[in-house]
């Protein structure tokens, strides 16, 4: 299967120009100049006046449903796939949240698998909430050894919902995590869904200077208060990654003015992210702890505040594309993920000249075309 797309401006995220780009098979095989190639059954996309990304890695959606915080009622659906292809996402991590009784952890590996299978790439954190870990197998170590779609493990900190674990508590699923990523062959990570309530921040300063690498503490939804969002912003500047949730609440005017607000403050833009807690519930929750309201985070929030970011807030959009890409595929040693590059995945997007979709492929398939999600092969017309 090979594609030859024609004279696209691409951002790889750096501003390369225009450019051809040969996809065969699942790979990018050259990035050049007015490129001729002379192949079998050899497809070819004019993509003049078109803009081309990585696809988007979005590293926090809820991908088998979450909420529940107000009975069964309350649960929120499972994800379909035209929902990441309408806007531009290629590549997920799943996770699971408040609901650790319904919404088991076998059940997300399924779901990771089910993605797979359909076309784009997929990994996920095991355990929820809660500590000590809910895992797949006996241990977290088992779990990032055995089952390779498994990049870290989720834990909740701060928040009402959370199992308040201590700082050695901490440090010892840190050491499982490590030592179980390690010979396994991967980065390991301990994803931290963060609330509202202090503490964690300092934990983690403490963990690092007691000698343990910051690379492996990676809190989330950093922007939902600004106490928290001032915590992560000194925390990545000492070397850490902030990551902004573009899907739920925020002490920002939107996402992409904290995303905005953190590059001014100082965070390295290589260590700065967003995801967009897709298919959570957003529960609003009064001064007594009653929930009050819900909603359903969606997954096109990343999409929106990227324009927002290039639009609205005039960032670079080589800065702004790293937020979803490269950065994303950094921090997680996901290899061949959030560039355009010779040997890189063929995750890509063509937006026209006012950011709107036109085509997306993940992995060499074309999942839409002129604006139309379908799935298609590069062997066959475009």
């Amino acid at each position: 299967m090979a594609l030859l797309i024609k004279n696209a401006h691409v951002y790889t995220p750096a501003d390369a120009g225009i450019k051809d780009v040969l996809i065969v098979n699942d790979r990018v095989a050259a990035v050049e100049d007015n490129l001729t190639v002379t192949m079998p059954d050899l497809a070819t996309l004019d993509a003049k006046g078109l803009i081309l990304t990585p696809g988007f890695i979005d590293q926090h959606i809820h991908v088998t449903g979450g909420g529940g915080e107000g009975g069964p009622k309350t649960r929120t659906p499972e994800l379909v796939l035209s929902e990441l292809i309408a806007c531009g996402t290629t590549s997920v991590v799943g996770v699971s949240g408040t609901d650790g009784t319904s919404r088991s952890i076998p059940n997300l590996l399924a779901k990771i698998r089910a993605l797979k299978a359909e076309g784009v790439s997929a990994w996920m954190y095991t355990s929820n909430y809660a500590y000590p870990p809910t895992t797949l197998t006996t241990c977290v170590r088992d779990d990032l050894f055995f089952v390779p779609e498994v990049v870290g493990v989720k834990i909740a900190m701060g928040d009402h919902r959370s199992s308040f674990p201590s700082e050695d508590e901490v440090l010892r699923l840190l050491t499982q995590i490590r030592v179980g990523a390690m010979v396994a062959g991967k980065l390991g990570v301990l994803h931290i869904h963060l609330g509202n309530i202090p503490g964690p921040f300092e934990i983690f300063g403490d963990i690092v200077k007691r000698g343990f690498p910051i690379r492996h503490i990676r809190p989330t939804h950093c922007a939902r208060d600004k106490a928290v969002f001032e915590g992560a912003v000194k925390f990545a500047v000492a070397g850490g990654y902030m990551d902004v949730t573009t899907g739920g609440s925020c002490a920002f005017a939107t996402p992409a003015h904290a995303a905005f607000e953190a590059l001014k403050a100082g965070v390295p833009a290589d260590h700065l992210t967003m995801s967009s807690d897709g298919h959570g519930s957003v529960p609003r929750f009064n001064e007594k702890g009653e929930m009050v309201g819900l909603g359903v985070g969606g997954v096109a929030s990343n999409l929106r505040d990227f324009k927002r970011l290039i639009g609205e807030l005039n960032v670079p959009m080589e800065t702004a594309l790293a937020l979803l890409t490269r950065n994303v595929a950094k921090a997680l040693e996901l290899k061949g993920k959030g560039e355009v590059a010779a040997g890189s995945s063929a995750d890509l997007c063509l937006f026209d000249e006012n950011m709107n979709l036109r085509h997306v492929f993940a992995l060499g398939q074309q999942m839409m075309r002129d604006g139309e999600i379908g799935r298609a092969s590069c062997r066959e017309r475009v």
